[in-house]
């Protein structure tokens, strides 16, 4: 696993974008319409950019997975935060979603502890690359990082068929919500 450079960033859009296609949380925040792809597209820019200024964003050697990671205490409003936000809700979250986007963000803000940790905002390989190994690595790697680092590391997920594979790295569920879909709120020590 490296750090991501800006060169990395057209392959990290599209396995993020392949990734959570289906994904129900995402597709909570997106406007569903003709161009949800590339709206979907839109939402890994802006987490990337984001996690560019406020956390990591890592790559795997294979270039098969990748991972955003934010460390929410150093999240802060600048110029450039701004001109990120306006341009996902014109590009991906449009206006009438705002409402409920902002509540979601605000109720995962609640949910979470004020302690320093690992913000998992992403973690995805290809679906052809998937049931491989290679989310695996990534996901032991951002456990071995975070460990260095002396964090927890705190996750959601509204994937039910990801939660046996995220007990295997020792996560455990700590809140569960109800969004129009389940979304599950997971802590590693």
């Amino acid at each position: 696993m490296r750090k991501a450079n800006n060169e990395d960033k057209p392959l990290v859009i599209d396995i993020l974008t392949q990734s959570f296609e289906s994904n129900q949380s995402v597709n909570y925040v997106v406007k569903q319409d003709g161009k949800r792809i590339n709206r979907i597209r839109a939402l890994m820019d802006y987490s990337f950019e984001v996690c560019k200024l406020f956390g990591e964003v890592f790559i795997s050697d294979d270039k098969k997975a990748c991972a955003l990671i934010m460390y929410p205490e150093k999240k802060k409003s600048t110029l450039k935060s701004t001109m990120l936000d306006i341009k996902l809700i014109i590009q991906c979250v449009g206006v009438r979603n705002i409402k409920k986007t902002l509540n979601r963000e605000a109720l995962i803000k609640k949910i979470q502890p004020r302690e320093l940790m690992t913000y998992l905002w992403f973690i995805g390989v290809k679906p052809e690359d998937q049931n491989k190994g290679f989310g695996s690595n990534m996901l032991q790697s951002i456990i071995d990082y975070s460990v260095q680092s002396n964090r927890p590391i705190y996750l959601e997920t509204s994937t039910v068929r990801n939660l046996p594979w995220y007990k295997r790295f020792g996560f455990e569920i700590y809140n569960e919500q109800d969004l129009s879909y389940r979304l599950y709120f997971l802590k590693r020590d």
